[in-house]
């Protein structure tokens, strides 16, 4: 039996507070090994990085980021993105919109499985002025991190068919 092909990409800038809760994750998720066929990377505003790992094709995809939904800072939902983008700006390599990787990575053909995007609620990203909070995330995402490493690898698992825990 083959292994299943599994992406779990961290997007986010660690510049801004909240922002860089997904890299945060992968860099946690990072210390151990990951399962055969696993791969984690931490993306971080590199859209076009993103955009040549969705194109390597993937039985699933599992993105982590900071995602305003309304709810209590820290909250972490789980997520499954349309992939389209209602933007025609062309992709921005320096930036990331994951709507314009997705509609781009589909618009080219390339299977990226199932799509599921681990959220979190922010609780600060930058200020009214548009300055920078800096690379400190709030406390309430802080203590998210944990519980979205033990997501993240349940839905691994969940993706490649595993029975038990697994190291992703």
């Amino acid at each position: 039996m083959n292994k299943k092909r599994i992406l779990v990409a961290g997007i986010g800038n660690i510049f801004f507070g909240d922002d860089g809760f997904g890299v945060e994750v992968v860099k946690k998720l990072a210390e151990n090994e990951p399962p055969p066929g696993v791969r984690v990377m931490d993306v971080g505003i590199r859209g076009i990085d993103l955009t040549y790992a969705l194109m390597e094709g993937w039985d699933a995809t599992i993105l982590v980021d900071a995602t305003a939904r309304g709810g209590k800072p820290g909250t972490l939902y789980v997520v499954e993105p349309s992939g389209t983008s209602a933007s025609e700006k062309p992709l921005d390599a320096h930036g990331l919109d994951p709507g314009q990787v997705l509609t781009a990575v589909r618009a080219s053909g390339t299977d990226i499985g199932t799509l599921r995007l681990v959220g979190c609620e922010p609780g600060r990203m930058t200020a009214a002025d548009e300055t920078p909070y800096g690379p400190e995330l709030s406390p309430e995402v802080q203590a998210a991190i944990e519980p979205a490493v033990r997501l993240v690898r349940r839905l691994v698992d969940e993706a490649s068919g595993a029975n038990g825990a697994s190291d992703a």
